[in-house]
């Protein structure tokens, strides 16, 4: 019977297939489309800031987990976990409708009002003390923290895993399928640590994102926006930190690590988009890699597509995600 939980997932899968066609024609309407900057002539032809409805449906999806449990099962929910996690992903998709709204183009908030809002959303899970003050740090064995956890060690992890899952993005069903494999497979790592509820809001925002890679994968149809970018960052630290598995959480996050490395050669401010042609195919915007979208067009030579970058990059994570799991 604890398999009618999943009903919640379900909810988070269909509120996000019925409703993003819906943001989509109301996006036409009033003009919110962005360019695709992947295809030739750059067309400004798609809807923006999607995430929106990821958010929105993975919040509803986790209700009805917690009524289901509530009125159906009649157990105990693990409540205030969840809904310092839930205040966490809304203060972080705000941030990212904020930074929509200013627009890439105008450079959107600034890295310093970004790492702001990142530490101004870590704050539920600071006040409710989360997660265990002891890890296991390589070369230095067991180390306890104490009151720097909540106080330093969270407000770091959640600032640094929103705003870097943000670097690799660009390409259409980039952002979504990336979140999939990683929140699909922390998911995995929760519920067979003991922390069953947390697999399950987990996959609520898996089933969220799975419904939006629907119109989003190529030829995206519509956007995910920073909003999408931070909320799955915000999803990716909280679950580390609840579920007290930061090691693997670590792990499956280097690529976003290499990313960073890689834009740092350009100051932060190289794009990640490739040279579109007419017959489709993307060319090396630069002489040098300032990321991982790059090396996957280098890799890929003259047979590079943006559907055939993201497969890479996400052979790449799921490499990761394997080390992972033998972890």
């Amino acid at each position: 019977m604890e398999y009618l939980l999943m009903i919640s997932v379900l909810v988070s899968f269909l509120l996000a297939v019925i409703l993003i066609p819906k943001w989509i024609s109301v996006c036409k309407k009033v003009g919110l489309l962005w360019e695709d900057m992947n295809k030739f002539g750059h067309p400004k032809t798609v809807a923006s800031s999607g995430g929106i409805v990821v958010v929105m449906s993975f919040i509803f999806g986790v209700l009805a987990y917690v009524a289901l449990k509530t009125f159906v099962f009649g157990g105990t929910v693990r409540a205030l976990e969840i809904f310092a996690l839930l205040s966490m992903v809304l203060i972080l998709g705000i941030a990212g409708l904020v930074d929509d709204l200013f627009g890439w183009h105008h450079g959107g908030l600034s890295m310093k009002a970004r790492l702001l809002l990142a530490f101004a959303a870590s704050v539920p899970l600071v006040v409710i003390n989360a997660g265990v003050h002891s890890m296991n740090v390589p070369f230095f064995g067991v180390i306890n923290f104490g009151i720097w956890f909540p106080l330093v060690i969270i407000p770091l992890a959640v600032a640094g895993v929103s705003t870097t899952y943000n670097f690799l993005a660009g390409y259409n069903g980039l952002e979504a399928g990336q979140g999939i494999l990683i929140l699909g497979f922390l998911s995995f790592v929760s519920y067979v640590t003991g922390s069953a509820w947390l697999g399950i809001v987990g996959l609520c925002m898996v089933g969220a994102l799975l419904g939006f890679w629907i119109f989003n994968k190529v030829p995206a149809s519509v956007f995910p926006g920073d909003m999408l970018t931070y909320g799955v960052g915000a999803m990716i630290a909280s679950m580390a930190i609840l579920g007290n598995f930061e090691k693997i959480a670590f792990v499956v996050f280097i690529p976003y690590i290499l990313e960073v490395i890689l834009k740092s050669r350009g100051g932060l401010k190289k794009q990640s988009f490739g040279i579109p042609t007419k017959d489709g195919k993307l060319k090396m915007p630069h002489d040098k890699v300032y990321g991982l979208e790059h090396l996957a067009i280098k890799i890929l030579g003259r047979g590079a597509t943006e559907r055939k970058v993201v497969y890479l990059i996400h052979a790449f994570q799921i490499l990761f995600i394997l080390i992972g799991f033998l972890m």
